[in-house]
């Protein structure tokens, strides 16, 4: 008779389960030990799962640490020296406040002034796109604008999502 055992680089992966080769010897099947447990079906085999579930301890219960609550009533744990907690209660300077306000002053004419404009935007991966922009909304999550020239081919329009944006440019007559 041929054969049919398949080759392989150890003897051991040829065997079936639960199987023990002794060296010189026939292939013997183990028996289950003392104290391995037996599969649902009381097969006798050992289990794959460990020892029988009716011998493992029973978990100790844990007690909770309960942190302080934190400034705002709600939430818990953090310190009252902390960056977030001093903002919490307007920590903030009247100069910080006046820089914040011109900057968005600046960053809203700026985008007045692309109106209509052929702008290019740079993405992320590289990738260079020319449009028309149009507008931008108030949350500042997406851009619109027309003609929009990809390595795709041209939209009429579309919305660029701010956070794929990571420059813009345009020329000012």
């Amino acid at each position: 008779m041929a054969n049919l055992r398949r080759r392989t680089s150890s003897p051991r992966q040829c065997l079936p389960s639960g199987a023990l080769r002794v060296r010189g010897g026939p292939t013997r099947h183990r028996r289950p030990q003392a104290g391995t447990g037996t599969r649902p079906g009381g097969t006798g085999w050992p289990s794959p799962w460990g020892p029988s579930r009716a011998t493992m301890p029973i978990p100790v219960p844990v007690g909770v640490l309960r942190l302080p609550r934190g400034p705002d009533g709600c939430s818990r744990g953090f310190s009252p020296a902390s960056l977030r907690f001093q903002a919490l209660l307007g920590g903030d300077t009247v100069a910080a406040q006046g820089a914040r306000a011109a900057l968005r002053q600046r960053y809203l004419r700026g985008l007045a002034a692309a109106r209509g404009r052929p702008t290019r935007f740079c993405l992320r991966a590289g990738v260079q796109v020319d449009a028309v922009f149009g507008a931008a909304d108030v949350e500042a999550v997406a851009f619109q604008v027309d003609a929009l020239r990809t390595p795709l081919g041209v939209q009429a329009a579309a919305l660029l999502r701010c956070a794929d944006v990571l420059a813009y440019s345009f020329l000012l007559d």
